[in-house]
């Protein structure tokens, strides 16, 4: 299976950026989308061969995410455990046969983290649902996680300690996440590779190659053996992030 991940920081914006001929190209299995900032209702295009499933933010122009998958899901949930952050529009869970599939869009803590503490109770559920669903069948767990986990994962670790997506609270999260029995796929497999998949529209960044790596697959630790590779797709362009991919045998 192929699946990709992409926060496109409006979905109508990308459109008109080269998006549907990506998607076409790409022929994902599962293609989950952040930041759609609409509504499913104001959509003018649809792609054959796709079952598609949105969770609107009730702000319009904000949030919002998208999957669109050539295999039916047995169930569709939004939100967290089905009711959690859906006016913002931040989770949908597919259940397949064989696996979960999770896609997110994690709040940011936002300048002089404002919203850091609503970012830690998002965190704390946000796993704890991630535990649950594991116990049930694996999970293959995806979106714009909105944190750098380690220095490696962005350009200038040392001035950003207390920015947003890099707060000893936000990375000590993810970390906790991955010891409850979760594999972030691309650092497993390129330990030492420097990629990003987020780049401010400021100063350059993504020319410079200024960025973060705040895109991710995360897997349970028992899919790991079933994935192909992992990857982080800068040459794609559109949006301030660019797209991430998983392949895994499934």
């Amino acid at each position: 299976m192929k699946l990709v991940n992409w926060n496109v920081n409006g979905f109508r914006a990308v459109m008109k950026k080269g998006f549907e001929s990506f998607f076409k190209d790409i022929n994902a299995d599962i293609f989950s989308i952040q930041e759609t900032k609409m509504q499913e209702l104001q959509k003018e295009w649809s792609f054959d061969g796709y079952y598609e499933y949105w969770n609107d933010a009730d702000k319009k122009g904000y949030a919002g995410t998208a999957v669109y998958t050539k295999i039916k899901p047995n169930e569709v949930i939004y939100g967290i455990n089905g009711e959690g952050y859906n006016d913002e529009g931040r989770v949908i869970t597919l259940s397949f046969d064989e696996f979960y599939f999770v896609t997110c869009y994690v709040p940011n803590s936002k300048r002089e983290l404002l919203r850091l503490e609503g970012r830690m109770e998002f965190e704390d559920l946000m796993r704890d649902y991630l535990v649950k669903l594991d116990q049930v069948k694996p999970v293959i767990y995806t979106g714009d996680l909105n944190v750098a986990h380690m220095p490696i994962d962005l350009k200038h670790p040392n001035s950003n300690t207390r920015n947003p997506g890099f707060t000893d609270e936000e990375r000590n999260k993810f970390s906790l996440l991955l010891e409850k029995g979760f594999v972030d796929t691309f650092r497993t497999l390129y330990p030492d590779t420097i990629k990003y998949s987020w780049w401010s529209y400021m100063f350059q960044s993504r020319l410079k190659n200024v960025g973060w790596r705040i895109d991710y697959y995360i897997v349970s630790q028992r899919l790991m053996d079933k994935v192909i590779d992992s990857q982080i797709l800068t040459e794609i362009e559109g949006s301030d992030h660019c797209p991430v991919s998983l392949d895994i045998k499934l």
